[in-house]
């Protein structure tokens, strides 16, 4: 019990300042999972501080002023292309895509951190944050975080839903 402790105390904590629209609506802090899913959580991290530079495509890999570009209230909150910033691009700390790394954790609660992607092993930087229980995803995406402050916020951005006025902009 002691051992699994120290591993909670040891589980990086990153943020997004986001706004929606032209205004300020709070901070996310995530806590990321990188016991159960180390890859999977040192590229969120990553792409989080920008500490990687310019990725194969040729964009910053970083998810500062990148947008939320797809939000579905009473199920996810979807961002991470900022390549495109449209969902269809986003690339990874590893090149384009890694490897799905495990489907230990269930989508079992709101406010948990999973991978988006477009099937089997082609994870990137697209990312979602589950606004309910979504048990129908557990087995296709990797849960590798949760939202441990800032609900309040993802709520606001959830209430908003895709609105391409209002897209959401992350700051780092």
């Amino acid at each position: 019990m002691f051992h699994r402790g120290l591993l909670h105390l040891a589980r990086p904590r990153v943020f997004f300042d986001i706004k929606i629209g032209k205004a300020p609506a709070g901070r996310v802090e995530f806590m990321l999972f990188n016991d159960v899913c180390p890859l999977t959580a040192e590229n969120f991290r990553a792409l989080c501080t920008g500490e990687k530079g310019l990725g194969a495509s040729n964009k910053p890999l970083f998810y500062k002023d990148s947008r939320m570009h797809r939000i579905i209230p009473k199920f996810m909150i979807q961002g991470g292309d900022f390549t495109k910033g449209n969902g269809t691009g986003g690339e990874s700390i590893y090149g384009f895509q890694f490897r799905d790394e495990n489907f230990d954790l269930r989508h079992n609660e709101p406010f948990l951190l999973s991978m988006a992607n477009a099937g089997p092993n082609t994870n990137g930087s697209q990312f979602f944050i589950t606004t309910v229980p979504c048990p129908w995803l557990d087995g296709k995406h990797t849960v590798f975080g949760k939202v441990v402050a800032g609900t309040d916020v993802v709520k606001k951005m959830e209430a908003v839903g895709t609105n391409r006025e209002y897209l959401m902009v992350l700051r780092v």
